[in-house]
């Protein structure tokens, strides 16, 4: 059976939302830094940190994780920048 949305992989990352983690003081410029990205098909990509299994067994009822998919977490801090570049519909 299909899902009604599936990620496409071919979409390149074409606007960064928000302030980067180094304009934030949210890393020391490793390359390994969260960050929020527009897609060139309007869909988003986070990097977080993976952190499915730390939350997987105390999800909210409703709440699942597919098999191919994850819970990742990023500083508040930069979603709060990102909101501005964020469409309200």
């Amino acid at each position: 059976m299909s899902r009604p949305w599936e990620a496409d992989p071919t979409a390149d990352l074409s606007k960064r939302l928000g302030k980067s983690a180094l304009e934030l003081g949210e890393t020391t410029g490793s390359p390994s830094c969260p960050d929020i990205w527009e897609l060139s098909n309007g869909d988003i990509a986070i990097i977080g940190r993976d952190l499915t299994r730390a939350y997987g067994a105390r999800l909210p009822q409703g709440v699942s994780i597919g098999e191919d998919e994850r819970l990742v977490v990023i500083p508040r801090s930069m979603i709060v920048t990102a909101k501005p570049d964020m469409p309200d519909a």
